[in-house]
């Protein structure tokens, strides 16, 4: 029975890994996948899930008006998506009944929330909808665990207002622990 999944985490802790292991896995045992990652997502070129261990492969892009339809998705037998934060509510509820009435396992990789703190509306509603919920882990600075973000200017202060989304690059945003987001206010 197919469900849908969310893996979520911090930054660099190895989610667009995990998904193009998934994608190779599958497509090993002859498998078809679908791959998508969202259009605004450019730091490695519009199209592209890399991972910071130089493994990269070409997806199909979204953006919020992007449909999922499970038409086509036909001989499909998995759906990955990247930078799943991204996604609309209506989008997520797409994907799920896809997973539901076509048996079409889904699984989605992205951020939790933002550098203020506040959720991703992706995020949310992926929290509730999904059935199979997973913190991938990875480590602040610090060595605690990182679960928030921090953006920064190139002098590495602190921004603490803005858009939800600044494209810069990785440069422009931290992984931290929630006592290093709280101490750097």
């Amino acid at each position: 029975m197919a469900k849908l999944f969310y893996r979520f985490a911090a930054m660099n802790s190895g989610k667009s890994t995990q998904l193009l292991q998934i994608a190779n896995n599958y497509e090993s045992m002859g498998k078809r996948v679908t791959l998508y990652t969202a259009e605004i997502d450019d730091r490695f070129g519009v199209g592209m899930i890399t991972s910071r261990l130089d493994i990269q492969r070409e997806a199909q892009t979204f953006n919020a008006t992007t449909p999922f339809l499970a038409e086509q998705h036909r001989g499909i037998d998995c759906i990955l998506i990247d930078e799943a934060q991204f996604l609309t509510p209506e989008q997520i509820r797409q994907l799920h009944r896809m997973a539901h009435l076509d048996n079409i396992p889904v699984i989605c990789f992205g951020l939790r929330s933002d550098f203020r703190g506040e959720p991703f509306p992706g995020a949310a509603w992926l929290m509730s909808l999904a059935e199979d919920v997973e913190e991938i882990k990875t480590i602040c600075q610090c060595g605690r665990k990182a679960t928030m973000h921090i953006r920064v200017m190139a002098d590495g202060r602190r921004v603490k207002e803005g858009p939800q989304v600044e494209i810069g690059g990785d440069a422009r945003y931290r992984a931290v622990c929630a006592k290093c987001f709280y101490r750097e206010d």
